[in-house]
């Protein structure tokens, strides 16, 4: 009955600097912009960012205040999005390089590695690589 997650959505009130850093620093291709003239909220602006079969919408009000940025508890709800990559180390190094540091890891178990980064909002990124599936 379900296939797969379609999309993910994402609300900023920095559209630009987020689609700066998935675009620019994670290697996520813009597929389109959209507006929606009205909602319940406001004009909303919608980019599709794709990552190989993943589409995250990035949804910004145009009315939108600053969001505060998101700490470092847990929270109830969705807690990271995770991308595989293929060596955590390379990963790591390249995204520091671009000023991109981890917030913690890498943790290195016999079958995978793992380690966090944050995007602009505050928002945890998990990237993980697999050294074999289960």
């Amino acid at each position: 009955m379900f296939k797969r997650i379609d999309h993910i959505e994402l609300l900023t009130a920095a559209p630009e600097r987020t689609i700066d850093f998935y675009v620019g620093v994670l290697g996520f291709c813009e597929r389109e912009r959209t507006r929606i003239p009205e909602t319940p909220f406001g004009p909303l602006d919608l980019v599709y960012l794709e990552l190989g079969d993943t589409t995250l919408e990035v949804m910004c009000y145009s009315q939108a205040k600053s969001i505060p940025p998101r700490g470092a508890e847990q929270q109830l709800g969705w807690q990271c999005l995770a991308l595989e990559v293929e060596d955590i180390d390379r990963a790591l190094r390249v995204l520091g390089e671009k000023g991109v540091r981890a917030a913690w890891g890498p943790v290195k178990r016999p079958d995978y590695a793992r380690a966090e980064i944050r995007d602009p909002d505050g928002n945890p990124i998990e990237l993980r690589q697999w050294y074999r599936r289960q």
